[in-house]
């Protein structure tokens, strides 16, 4: 099979592209130097491999040898994975939004030779379809405009960028480090647009609010209001109970298309499930109740059992489709589990939510779990039973490239939860994955953000990388106790701040040494993923805690003074702002324990990992450590505890307990 200029790559999305009939390019200077060549204008093409409506552009229009024809004739073609090169993908996503007021993949957008946006849109049909304009009439209708008005495209271009720039330079930015009032209006606008019938926030299509559930959680650990909880819980039992949430197998897919989250789009995200797996966790601590505690473990299970590579990193997304059917390896007809199941048919079909009209295509249903089951060891047997039917089936295809980020969120979670629930099994998992991103993502120098197979890829790491990464080296450290990590962490973390710092205390998603683009990148809005700045911004504050140097408490002043337009305004889409200002507000608190190994130690450390304070770092060593600010001069001639807040320390405590109070344990009614 005769391949393009892709077969080469190390992007599995890239590789599925690799025998289209299109010239595709990879990404660089040489397609935009062939275009200027050919005097023709650039087709960029930015998708992802477990894109659902990207698998059907690429065979609708992609595989067609007619479209591809004209797409060779006409455009050079670049095709981009927006999770390899997510610098590209939010340049260009802001021209789409520019043009069109919306974004959303695939991503199509047609360029000047020297890069400039001109026109652009998502999804376009092989041909027109109601008010949808064929891809080949589009093609041929943006190629005659290039050729017969190529000087007022340009301009058209030009106009374009002026007005995202302006639009970045007109972005608020604030005076002063968000308070109290602040975080309580985001909280009022957050109970305002609760869906109190269904769980979540707005309306469908629904996603999984990740960040904005770890603020809930930490606005009700440090306070104890009860909306917050209420928000949160109310959330996370409806996900977790309805078809986003895998019955069998754990793990949430990317989002519900339905208010109820009861279908899902089915495509699973390392991210999603790294960040929902650790709130789930903090959920059931604060709660008390079995719902968090399930869901963490079901969801580290998940990422273990199906994301975990050769390599010890972790998968980036499970695809939605199967054998050409969105959902077919996940979804069950009542015929189905009455055959597999037999005298327990009927039962599960109850449990389940499985009925004969089903709720998705074909009469199949997804699987939901509205109520805990009456007879725990029954639905276990009956679990186990489903699990392996399904294994028969073909698997979805797995992308399997290891992005530094999201497994820098993984380790994290996995660790912390290994902890919590006395699970090493967990907590080697993170290890290993911490260390697969020491040895082939770091440099010795700079942060490379995907490898694949054990081989890093060309694109350099963004902000959101080194802080990813940072935060889970940070996590290792809390929880094994090992020194490197926090050494590793913060030399990440010293080379984040130097190469991306941008002005007034703001930092860019690129580094400065970085392949310029026709605009730097800067996001200050948390989406699926916390926003590089934000998620500077939390690790920062650990790193502060934990180092006791204040410029890194400093950097975290600037951004939080900075984010503080966004809390209020556009709350949603702030989870991860506001769940640092809590941590801010709060402290953080810090906690020491140190002294010889055993029960005595051992009691206060799991009673330190017990209450997920906002922020709270946890550092344990047998005795004190110049290394570590929070473990210089604790000498101590049996296991004790200190916990500071505000630049001030409590009394050191050997008792449990004294601990919990210090960390400031809500007493549940």
């Amino acid at each position: 099979m005769v391949t393009n200029r892709l077969g080469e790559s190390a992007s599995p999305y890239l590789q599925q592209h690799a025998e289209n009939p299109v010239e595709w390019w990879p990404w660089g200077p040489e397609p935009f130097a062939e275009a200027e060549r050919r005097g023709v204008p650039v087709l960029l093409s930015v998708g992802y491999a477990a894109c659902h409506w990207c698998h059907v552009m690429a065979h609708e229009s992609f595989e067609d040898p007619d479209i591809a024809r004209v797409m060779n004739e006409r455009f050079v073609a670049i095709k981009v994975d927006r999770e390899e090169r997510p610098d590209v993908d939010a340049v260009y996503m802001d021209a789409v939004t520019a043009m069109t007021g919306q974004g959303g993949w695939p991503m199509t957008v047609f360029l000047t030779p020297d890069g400039q946006p001109f026109y652009a849109g998502t999804y376009f049909p092989p041909r027109s379809r109601g008010q949808m304009p064929g891809f080949t009439e589009v093609l041929i209708a943006v190629s005659e405009t290039w050729r017969e008005r190529a000087d007022d495209v340009r301009k058209q271009a030009a106009d374009v960028l002026g007005r995202i720039a302006s639009l970045r330079e007109q972005q608020p930015t604030g005076d002063v480090v968000p308070d109290e009032q602040d975080v309580q209006a985001a909280l009022d606008a957050l109970s305002r647009q609760y869906d109190f019938a269904r769980g979540g926030f707005g309306s469908a299509p629904k996603f999984p609010p990740s960040m904005v559930l770890e603020f809930l959680v930490r606005r009700y650990a440090r306070t104890g209001n009860p909306d917050a909880l209420l928000l949160a819980e109310g959330t996370m039992r409806a996900m977790a109970g309805g078809g986003i949430y895998d019955q069998l197998g754990g793990g949430f897919a990317r989002y519900s298309v339905d208010a109820d989250w009861v279908v899902p789009h089915f495509e699973k995200m390392l991210y999603d499930n790294a960040l929902l797996a650790r709130v789930a966790l903090h959920l059931g601590q604060v709660s008390g109740r079995e719902l968090g505690r399930r869901v963490a473990l079901e969801t580290a299970d998940f990422m273990l059992r199906d994301l975990l590579t050769a390599q010890g990193g972790f998968a980036s997304a499970l695809d939605a489709d199967t054998e050409g059917e969105e959902g077919k390896y996940y979804v069950w007809t009542q015929k189905e589990l009455l055959a597999e199941l037999g005298e327990d048919g009927e039962w599960a079909c109850n449990l389940l939510g499985v009925t004969d009209e089903g709720t998705f295509e074909h009469g199949s249903s997804t699987l939901q779990m509205r109520a805990a089951p009456d007879d725990p060891e029954r639905w276990l047997r009956v679990r186990q039973k489903l699990l392996a039917a399904r294994a028969e089936r073909t698997p979805p295809a797995r992308d399997d490239k290891v992005v530094a980020v999201w497994n820098g969120l993984a380790i994290s979670a996995l660790a912390e939860i290994g902890m919590v629930h006395d699970r090493p099994d967990l907590v080697d998992a993170a290890r290993r994955c911490g260390e697969l991103l020491w040895r082939v993502h770091w440099t010795g120098d700079h942060l490379l953000r995907v490898s694949r197979d054990g081989v890093a890829g060309q694109a350099r790491g963004v902000l959101e990388d080194y802080a990813g990464v940072a935060e889970g080296w940070l996590t290792l450290f809390q929880v094994t106790g090992e020194v490197e990590w926090y050494e590793r962490a913060l030399r990440l973390l010293d080379v984040a701040l130097s190469s991306f710092a941008g002005g007034n205390g703001t930092f860019f998603d690129t580094a400065a040494d970085a392949e310029s683009l026709v605009r730097r990148p800067q996001e200050w809005t948390d989406n699926a993923t916390p926003c590089g700045q934000s998620l500077l911004a939390g690790v920062a504050l650990t790193a502060a805690a934990i180092s006791g140097e204040p410029r890194y408490r400093s950097v975290v002043e600037g951004l939080l003074t900075a984010a503080k337009p966004y809390l209020g305004a556009a709350a949603r889409f702030a989870g991860w702002w506001l769940a640092v200002t809590e941590a801010w507000i709060d402290g953080p608190r810090e906690v020491a324990v140190v002294g010889p190994p055993g029960p005595a130690r051992d009691a206060l450390v799991k009673a330190a990992w017990s209450w997920p304070a906002p922020g709270r770092v946890v550092v344990v060593s047998d005795a004190p450590d110049e290394r570590v600010g929070l473990l210089r001069d604790r000498v101590t001639d049996r296991a004790r505890a200190w916990v500071c807040r505000d630049f001030r320390c409590e009394l050191p405590t050997d008792d449990a307990d004294v601990l919990r109070t210090q960390l400031g344990e809500v007493v549940r009614s």
